[in-house]
């Protein structure tokens, strides 16, 4: 897959832009402020669904104006396409190929990109939430119901919680509603948990592989998918009882509580470097390494399942890598297409690389 054009109009400190790309290696480059990560920004809301960066889509409206629109043209193995995002109000306007799509779930899964950006360090040691947002945005660019199983447990959670709370509180709660939406979370769940696992799997080979050549065999990479259910459960159906049992025998606990202490919500991805906890002993370095074999992992896999690459978005990280890091990056392209941002023009790229300076929102090439 390879993003053939950016077209946005009033986003961020963008007013208007139409920016064209190759094969490759893409370079956007510029001085702090200027628009770089804004292009960035815009192409993964169309793998995403919404910004990285803002919470809202108000505030990705260019200051003064009313609303913006963005638009990508990409091309996969099923030919030319085209995705179109405008907010304007409160009205949000989703197209493909020209023709309205009705929710973010009908839209992710089109065009595919994996994301590395200076954030992105914080994988290895942030809290569990930032490491399952990673597996949900991945997952998702794979399989087109895994976001729906995803968007349904969030609803039968916030209802669970919702008469959790209510009884915590020493309100009345209808016991066997409360035991429905446990039931609902369970199917879910359990669709969510086999899904993780199966990608988990594929996953850990790849980044394994990736960190070994990094490190030229020095160091180990290991991740593991950490759940509430005790046993290597693999059966959908098996896995859905499971859950049903964790969501009942802590009930009268949760009910005091408030809150559903088990779930997928609640779930982990545990990374091991030379067989210990990467969390709590990683140096910087090593940290760096990790992410990295994660995130050309993640490319990999996507591969895999689909049939090609997906667009690969390095976010201002390459000069967070030393020399061989780099190196490892940019020489084994091949058939990916990698768009770049950073602070200078790098001289070591080949001249085949398309350079795009960028200055108060406006892009041209040299």
């Amino acid at each position: 897959m390879v993003i053939k054009k950016l077209k946005a109009e009033n986003f961020r400190n963008i007013k208007s832009c139409d920016i064209d790309f190759n094969c490759g290696v893409n370079m956007l480059y510029g001085n702090n402020a200027q628009g770089k990560t804004n292009a960035v920004e815009a192409m993964y809301i169309f793998a995403r669904g919404k910004s990285f960066r803002a919470r809202e889509d108000k505030e990705l409206i260019r200051f003064g104006e009313e609303g913006f629109r963005i638009y990508v043209e990409y091309e996969d193995r099923g030919g030319l396409n085209s995705l179109e995002y405008a907010f304007f109000g409160k009205e949000r306007r989703r197209k493909k190929n020209g023709y309205k799509i009705e929710s973010i779930k009908e839209m992710i899964g089109n065009f595919k990109a994996v994301l590395f950006y200076p954030d992105d360090l914080g994988l290895v040691k942030d809290s569990p939430e930032k490491r399952r947002d990673f597996l949900n945005i991945a997952i998702s660019q794979c399989y087109g119901s895994y976001i729906s199983y995803y968007y349904n447990y969030k609803k039968a959670l916030e209802n669970r919680n919702c008469l959790l709370k209510f009884s915590s509180k020493g309100m009345y709660v209808d016991e066997n509603e409360l035991i429905s939406w446990s039931h609902y979370m369970a199917e879910y769940a359990a669709h969510i948990y086999i899904m993780r696992r199966e990608y988990v799997e594929k996953l850990r080979v790849y980044s394994q592989n990736i960190m070994n050549e990094i490190s030229g065999g020095k160091e180990k990479l290991d991740i593991y998918y950490k759940s509430n259910l005790k046993n290597e459960i693999l059966d959908i159906n098996a896995a859905n009882e499971e859950y049903k049992k964790i969501l009942t025998y802590e009930l009268e606990r949760e009910k005091i509580i408030g809150s559903s202490l088990f779930g997928v919500h609640r779930d982990d991805l545990e990374i091991n470097i030379n067989g210990k906890s990467a969390r709590l002993f990683a140096s910087q370095g090593q940290q760096r390494s990790i992410v990295l074999s994660l995130k050309l992992g993640e490319g990999e896999v996507n591969k895999d399942i689909c049939g090609e690459y997906p667009v690969f978005l390095f976010d201002d990280v390459l000069s967070e890598l030393d020399e061989k890091r780099r190196k490892y990056v940019l020489e084994g392209i091949g058939e990916k297409q990698i768009i770049i941002t950073s602070c200078e023009e790098d001289k070591n790229l080949s001249e085949e690389v398309k350079k795009i300076i960028v200055n108060s929102g406006e892009y041209s090439l040299i």
